[in-house]
């Protein structure tokens, strides 16, 4: 875990920092982030791409590792977002596909479970400086477990 820390704190050093970050047609970010799920309080840490296929609208797949205290679980998203806002701060609405994958009992026949739903939520997305900001997210999972959560992470302009 330490070593995926300092390669992903090296990854932001050397990102270039000149590229303009707005919602325009095109643009592209590297998120890496952080979950906390407020039912379970399990914690977990992903990345994501999101890219702008218009103005003010991205696509964002992302792949999450969730860390419960007993067994092993993951989720892939595929959120559709709109930004109501444009500037340092921008907010945004999001909605999409979600699907999670738990075992229960990893080192024994435990019970495999595979969940398809929706997701939806609000986020916001904060300049730090020109090549990095702070992207944060309230989320509402309906796949089992159906968790409510937060995430909060780093995005980088591609």
């Amino acid at each position: 875990m330490k070593k995926v820390f300092w390669i992903f704190c090296c990854v932001m050093l050397i990102s270039p920092v000149s590229i303009a970050q707005t919602q325009d047609q095109g643009n592209a970010r590297f998120h890496g982030y952080g979950t906390y799920g407020l039912r379970y309080q399990n914690f977990g840490a992903g990345a994501g791409i999101e890219y702008f296929f218009v103005d003010k609208f991205a696509l964002m797949p992302s792949f999450t590792f969730v860390f419960p205290q007993v067994g092993k679980e993951s989720n892939f998203s595929a959120d559709l977002r709109y930004y109501v806002s444009d500037g340092p701060s921008q907010l945004y609405f999001m909605a999409g596909y979600s699907q999670t994958w738990q075992d229960t009992q990893p080192d024994g026949a435990g019970t495999r479970r595979n969940s398809k739903g929706a997701n939806m939520g609000v986020g916001a997305y904060i300049r730090i400086t020109e090549g990095i900001g702070l992207s944060t997210e309230f989320r509402f999972q309906s796949p089992y477990p159906r968790e409510v959560g937060f995430r909060v992470g780093l995005a980088i302009p591609l």
